[in-house]
């Protein structure tokens, strides 16, 4: 169901993608009327929350992690089954309340993060449609709780009788960190939400400056959960990564316990960091220095990783990887993801953030890791562990397949296609959100 519902509500996150790209296909506006610019915005904001918490994270986290942990350390289900079927089946409620925010009022063109003041106060455009967006996100918010707290349970108590944590495979390792970041800062966000929400509809004035309230307080709520929203998303993507690559190899991943301390250190770094995503606001000098800091020392256990897969694939006869598409996948994987972390660690840096920040380089950053990270590292999954899930060989093309080779190779160049001349673009600081260019962009857009 978990898998079943990602596709789903990816394939609308999808297409609302392919409008946006339709309109910046070049200058002038083109599908986008210039009466109605907040549907771009609110097509921008749909996009990024259906990717994020309704494709990447039920596939990823609850549809990987329901399949896998049990059978990874042999038990027989999660602890709280009943609370794992809750969890899956408001997923559906809170995808259609954020449906629902398109067609109350004029949509939530607020971005994906909500900021005030386009979200409260008089300057949002839809108050009914904002608060739509926030019952189904905090609704989310509950069932990636839940789903949590189930893990890290099962983890803890349900593993095979003398399997301990130092020998507990590398995926469950990472669903076990990922349930808690999620549980550490998810009520950070509900509290944000309900704040926004208060602002909006009860009076209150957490966050307009007029009256004394601090929107930049909102920035600092959110990010928390923000930063480390990017490693629960990609964190369960490296569990994947390690099943693939180690089942391909006939071998266990090089560096096994590093690789533990590796996703421990990622989360308990990105966790201190949220603070360079608002560069801008005006944070003092020694803030900036600790944030750039810590930051651009993510990028050494994240090196640690990726050189440890590389060593696994390595050290084996090179022609045994290449016959199975999932094996491509995951070296397109290893490939961007390392493009993105570079990218990453150039954003770290205080100075030059503030040149490039809200630019397109940010986009094409967290798009190389994200889109081409997590979403490849689905991909890999699926096709590596189909036959498992699936129970039969005849529902999926063999993983040697012609077809599935054309899979790769679509998916391959599109992806680099659409994201790679972002990076020119933010160079040339063309800014985000913006449906429209001057004609000195056309051929980076095109």
């Amino acid at each position: 169901y978990y898998l079943l519902s990602a596709f789903i509500f990816g394939i609308s996150g999808t297409l609302i993608s392919v409008l946006m790209r339709i309109e910046l296909y070049s200058s002038g506006n083109r599908i986008i009327s210039p009466e109605n610019q907040n549907f771009y915005n609110v097509s921008i904001t749909l996009h990024g929350l259906l990717m994020i918490f309704f494709l990447v994270m039920p596939g990823l986290f609850g549809g990987f992690g329901n399949y896998f942990v049990p059978i990874f350390q042999g038990s027989p289900e999660v602890v709280y089954p009943r609370v794992n079927n809750f969890s899956i089946l408001v997923l559906f409620l809170s995808y259609l309340f954020v449906i629902l925010s398109l067609i109350s009022e004029f949509g939530g063109g607020t971005g994906w993060t909500l900021y005030p003041p386009l979200s409260t106060s008089f300057m949002s455009l839809s108050p009914s449609s904002t608060a739509n967006l926030i019952f189904g996100l905090l609704i989310s918010g509950i069932s990636s709780c839940l789903t949590s707290l189930n893990f890290w349970v099962t983890n803890l108590n349900l593993r095979s009788y003398c399997l301990t944590l130092k020998t507990m495979p590398l995926f469950p390792w990472a669903l076990f960190i990922t349930a808690a970041m999620l549980l550490l800062t998810l009520p950070v966000l509900s509290g944000a939400f309900l704040m926004v929400f208060a602002d909006l509809h009860s009076n209150t004035l957490f966050f307009d400056s007029v009256f004394g309230g601090d929107p930049v307080l909102y920035q600092h709520l959110f990010w928390f959960f923000g930063h480390p929203e990017v490693y629960i998303l990609i964190i369960p993507a490296f569990g994947v990564i390690s099943i693939v690559i180690s089942g391909i190899s006939q071998i266990i991943i090089f560096g096994n316990q590093s690789m533990i301390f590796a996703m421990s250190c990622i989360s308990l770094l990105g966790t201190v960091v949220w603070g360079h995503h608002m560069y801008t606001v005006g944070l003092e000098t020694d803030t900036r220095g600790y944030i750039t800091g810590v930051t651009i020392l993510i990028s050494l256990p994240t090196g640690t990783k990726i050189f440890n897969w590389l060593s696994t694939y390595l050290g084996n006869p090179p022609l045994l990887h290449l016959k199975t598409n999932s094996a491509f996948f995951a070296l397109l994987f290893l490939l961007m993801f390392t493009i993105g972390g570079s990218t990453g660690v150039i954003l770290g840096n205080a100075a030059v953030d503030l040149g490039l920040h809200d630019t397109y380089y940010v986009v094409a950053h967290f798009h190389f890791v994200l889109s081409l990270g997590a979403v490849i590292a689905i991909f890999s999954g699926i096709i590596f562990n189909g036959e498992k899930i699936l129970g039969s060989k005849s529902l999926l093309p063999s993983p040697s397949s012609t077809l599935s080779l054309y899979h790769f190779g679509s998916t391959f160049f599109g992806v680099f296609l659409t994201f790679s001349p972002m990076h020119f673009l933010g160079f040339n600081v063309m800014p985000r959100r913006i449906p429209d260019f001057p004609d000195s962009f056309h051929s980076w857009n095109f």
